[in-house]
């Protein structure tokens, strides 16, 4: 692995994270930090700094004080995540002052019509996505709530790693977050917000015919 000028543990994870969307870690295999580390040519100490970074963020897990593994997937959890970041950021765009969102909302057209490629690669998607998300919520007010916001989507990216690797074509609806844009400057709040709701829901139903069903269910 080469080193380059950042902190190890980050090329670590991000190591982690490649060799994940190859297809080198199931869902739910132990790790073993000392094989793991020979293999990557580094110390204990930043691989286990950049697996705790990566529990944080959901794509681990604890195994009960016996390091780490790769979480399980299943769609309830998925569901129940985009159901959460929905609320969130829809109560977000509610504390947000409305004239600043009018305001906002040519910039938000403009990214959105820049990109209206209806099957593009994952980590396009998810990097337009990030974008015009982030842009959107810049005006609330409330910093502990866009931190909540954070932390949950962090707990999503594990499954855009597990199921949809960097380079795996996936469907988006460009329409859906002009037709936000366009509410927000027509200064109709409440209605921005519902197709934020949505936004996220359309997404889940996309994502969540990926995940495969758990052992035992139909």
């Amino acid at each position: 692995m080469g080193i380059q000028r950042r902190p190890l543990r980050e090329q670590i994870r991000e190591e982690l994270l490649l060799r994940l969307d190859r297809g080198d870690f199931a869902a739910g295999k132990d790790i073993n930090e000392v094989v793991l580390a020979a293999e990557l040519g580094v110390s204990r100490t930043p691989l286990r700094e950049a697996l705790i970074t990566l529990a944080g963020e959901g794509v681990l897990e604890s195994n009960q004080g016996r390091g780490f593994r790769f979480a399980p997937v299943s769609s309830k959890e998925f569901r129940e995540l985009c159901e959460i970041v929905a609320g969130l950021e829809s109560l977000a765009l509610e504390l947000s002052d409305p004239e600043e969102l009018r305001e906002m909302a040519p910039e938000l057209l403009r990214l959105a019509r820049g990109f209206p490629d209806p099957v593009a690669e994952q980590s396009e998607i998810e990097w337009h996505d990030d974008e015009w998300h982030d842009l959107l919520l810049g005006r609330c007010p409330n910093e502990r709530l866009l931190d909540l916001v954070t932390s949950v989507k962090a707990g999503m990216r594990r499954y855009t790693h597990l199921i949809a690797g960097e380079d795996t074509l996936l469907e988006r609806e460009a329409e859906e977050h002009c037709r936000i844009a366009e509410h927000l400057r027509a200064g109709d709040v409440p209605a921005a917000t519902a197709a934020l709701r949505d936004n996220w829901i359309s997404g889940m139903e996309r994502m969540t015919s990926r995940i495969p069903a758990a052992p035992g269910t139909a």
